[in-house]
């Protein structure tokens, strides 16, 4: 009970107009288009709530709120870490989730049972602007840091859309293309090079600059090594043209 009486109080912004912009439908998070030479804010303000699926427990994820069940959701993703998913939306006790089993461009809805789930608050959002090749971190309605960036080459072209981190990992592990390090993104590549046999996750990580890659992002170590110090699990990241 108590963990629900939280929800409510950190949910109430996403009721009221100075709250985190919701997406325009539950089937369609589009991010929002930056205007032609200006920088447009993802969200105002830039805290989210996330939810984590409690060590022990199994969620059921919806389509829509009281809808076909999709999948359900344990503690851990597919990599290992813990699952955590921005809350987006929400309609009674149903919450709209950025998730990875869900389509690029479609939410996910959990309920929120008691015990089931744990709340807590993100302060960071990032935006990638493909046409400038670059991404912003930004904190508090300012941006905090600008990184160059390499993305996907024509016909692998990066998706837009609005994603979330789900997981953070050293690239050491996952083979030397990768940089230092990996931070996976809730979006898939829906179009990945013929024989491709990377997976159809999106992720930043290490790799030349210029539109290069299979639709990942690719940041210098540096960069990477800033984003996985202060980049939080469920962390929105906003991809635009």
């Amino acid at each position: 009970m108590a963990s629900l009486i939280a929800l409510t109080a950190m949910l109430v912004h996403l009721a009221t107009p100075s709250g985190v912009q919701s997406p325009q439908s539950p089937q369609s998070p589009q991010s929002p288009q930056s205007p032609q030479g200006r920088t447009a804010h993802p969200a105002e303000p830039s805290v989210t709530v996330v939810a984590s699926v409690n060590p022990g427990a199994r969620v059921a994820l919806r389509a829509r709120p009281n809808g076909r069940s999709v999948g359900v959701l344990g503690s851990r993703t597919v990599y290992g870490s813990r699952l955590t998913m921005p809350v987006v939306r929400k309609q009674g006790d149903w919450l709209g989730v950025l998730s990875a089993a869900m389509p690029n461009g479609h939410l996910g809805w959990v309920k929120a049972e008691p015990g089931a789930l744990a709340f807590g608050r993100v302060r960071l959002e990032l935006e990638a602007d493909l046409s400038r090749r670059l991404l912003r971190v930004w904190a508090h309605g300012r941006v905090v840091r600008r990184i160059r960036v390499g993305i996907g080459r024509p016909g692998t072209s990066t998706p837009t859309g609005r994603f979330s981190i789900t997981d953070k990992m050293p690239g050491a592990s996952l083979g030397p293309y990768y940089g230092c390090c990996l931070l996976a993104l809730s979006g898939n590549q829906p179009h990945p090079p013929p024989g491709w046999t990377g997976g159809a996750r999106l992720a930043i990580h290490g790799g030349a600059y210029g539109a290069v890659s299979a639709g990942c992002l690719h940041a210098s170590t540096a960069d990477l090594r800033y984003l996985m110090r202060v980049v939080r699990l469920g962390t929105q990241i906003v991809i635009h043209p």
